[in-house]
């Protein structure tokens, strides 16, 4: 069935602090957004509606793109009417024109041809979400109604029509009257317009901060766990390191590096959730330039890995599992010292010790033993 695409371009960008419609979005600018979404789903003809100062831009950046431009009016009403004439030497009455605003830019294939698909039986049809939120009418500061959210939507774009009758619908439209939609003014003239549920991703950019927001729906984390096991003998010495705290002991623990148990765990656990092997891989224990190497220099690196693949630390936790020493008297002193490694906040690292009540080789004060737990995200 053949369809064509009208965008709306015509934002002022008061609230946006600029022209929304050329701001970069995920490397493109905003529009390119919606005309590849329309592309890709082979629309007949892409109509692109600018104000008439921004032509100029438009053909600059739009000169590799499939689109009819057509300048802009002093209402959106105006504007879609516009983009409609710039399609009257093309269009059929009973193709179908799906009306769009550039302001909603993750436009995806599968919206396209839910409303394509709903076409098939129905006159004409809009993207739109329930109202989820409690509403509430105001006379100034003061409430004066709470309406019921029930078989309330929010209406987004596209909304699609046959050529004919929205064409038709606005020029019954009367001109001292503003249409906020076109579904508006497709009721007006009996055309009656059907719902296809649509997407949070379509949420319109208003204000600075709805760059951020769009931008997390293109970029979707995954959250990983991890979790790292590690041992060591205790040997001669006079302190101990644990969790990047030196502690003054009896004892030592024996290893190739400084035998950190604790940072070796967490280390494992960071790499494992990020699918990059073990510490050995990275720092084998016969290669004699990490002969007792200080192991913040391993939890550093599997930190560095992670965000340079865009991922991000959501916490850490570790537990030292040992007779003696005691831990608690460090345990702040260690969480420190973990989030200045790890780059994180100190409410997202937690370290706690037990023990094996005397029993196993921790126990009997052979050894001592580590195991951490992590979550990330990775893009």
């Amino acid at each position: 069935m053949t369809f064509h695409a009208i965008i709306v371009a015509g934002g002022s960008g008061q609230r946006s602090g600029g022209k929304k419609q050329w701001m970069p979005l995920g490397g493109k600018p905003v529009l390119r957004w919606s005309i590849d979404a329309f592309a890709a789903a082979d629309a007949g003809e892409i109509v692109v509606v600018v104000p008439a100062e921004d032509l100029d831009q438009a053909r600059l950046v739009l000169t590799d793109m499939p689109v009819r431009l057509a300048t802009g009016g002093t209402s959106r009403a105006q504007s879609v009417q516009n983009g409609l004439d710039a399609l009257r030497d093309i269009a059929a009455m009973a193709d179908i024109v799906m009306v769009h605003d550039a302001a909603r830019p993750l436009l995806t294939f599968e919206l396209i041809e839910a409303l394509r698909q709903r076409l098939q039986t129905a006159p004409a049809a809009i993207l739109a979400l329930p109202v989820t939120d409690s509403l509430k009418k105001a006379d100034g500061a003061l409430i004066v109604d709470a309406p019921a959210r029930t078989d309330l939507w929010r209406a987004q774009t596209p909304q699609a029509f046959r050529f004919g009758d929205i064409t038709d619908a606005y020029a019954a439209w009367p001109a001292d009257e503003e249409a906020t939609d076109e579904a508006m003014v497709a009721d007006r003239a009996g055309i009656r317009v059907e719902i296809v549920e649509g997407a949070a991703r379509l949420q319109k950019l208003t204000y600075p901060e709805d760059f951020k927001v769009l931008e997390a729906f293109m970029s979707p984390t995954r959250m990983r766990i991890g979790q790292g096991f590690d041992a060591h003998r205790w040997g001669p010495g006079e302190s101990v390191w644990l969790c990047g705290v030196e502690i003054v002991h009896d004892q030592t623990l024996i290893g190739h590096s400084d035998a950190d148990a604790g940072l070796h765990a967490l280390t494992d656990a960071l790499l494992g959730a990020a699918g990059l092997g073990d510490i050995g891989d990275h720092f084998p224990p016969t290669d004699p330039q990490w002969k007792g190497a200080s192991s913040d220099l391993f939890l550093k690196h599997a930190c560095d890995l992670i965000r340079n693949k865009g991922g991000e630390i959501v916490n850490l936790d570790v537990t030292l599992i040992c007779e003696r020493p005691k831990i608690k008297p460090h345990r702040e002193a260690m969480c420190e010292r973990l989030a200045q490694i790890t780059g994180t906040r100190l409410d997202q690292v937690s370290v706690k010790a037990t023990t094996t009540e005397k029993m196993g080789f921790t126990g009997r004060e052979e050894g001592l033993a580590a195991q951490a737990v992590c979550l990330i995200t990775l893009p």
